[in-house]
């Protein structure tokens, strides 16, 4: 790690045109702390530089080897600073849900104990700042089809798509298929 990396530096990277769309990622001394969508604007005005940072060009070398269909699991050190504990449980177990495969909100809330929290799980997994590398793209409604998605439905299908999982529209209450897979902890 550089010598001048202080405490508070945030490097950012940018991996343009993928299947959805421009994709920034942010990383810091702990790890890779946000991943998000970026505007024609930001990535003008942006300060991208994948050689900023060891932890960036490899999050942005995975995440392109994602998008290349040849990876199909993350191994990067996450930054979850800001995080309640109960999302970064929520967290931990997304990174469990297998590639191509979906659960529901309602399933991660039983298998945490907790069978009364899937709306709780749902916020939880709205505020993901690490999608993509913490696959909540893979949780749907209990009834198999998709809810929302806070990258935008296009690119939660357009995800989905990559690992071979079906989906019969980009609209929210769209079918899913496979069916949801029922997940032990």
């Amino acid at each position: 790690m550089p010598e001048h990396d202080s405490a508070s530096s945030v490097y950012s990277g940018l991996l343009r045109d993928t299947p959805a769309g421009s994709i920034a990622v942010w990383v810091t001394r702990h790890g890779v702390r946000r991943i998000g969508a970026v505007s024609p604007e930001m990535i003008a005005d942006g300060q991208w530089d994948a050689d900023a940072h060891p932890t960036l060009r490899v999050a942005l070398h995975q995440l392109g080897q994602y998008f290349d269909q040849k990876r199909e699991r993350f191994h990067l050190p996450l930054d979850f600073s800001g995080a309640t504990e109960f999302q970064k449980r929520i967290y931990e177990r997304l990174t469990e849900i297998p590639y191509g495969r979906i659960v529901s909100y309602g399933d991660i809330a039983d298998e945490m104990g907790d069978p009364g929290a899937a709306r709780a799980v749902g916020q939880a997994v709205g505020a993901n700042p690490l999608p993509i590398v913490v696959p909540c793209h893979r949780v749907v409604r209990s009834d198999g089809r998709l809810g929302g998605y806070s990258g935008g439905l296009r690119s939660k299908v357009a995800l989905l798509a990559i690992e071979g999982v079906d989906i019969d529209g980009h609209e929210s209450g769209s079918r899913v298929h496979p069916e949801v897979l029922r997940l032990q902890l």
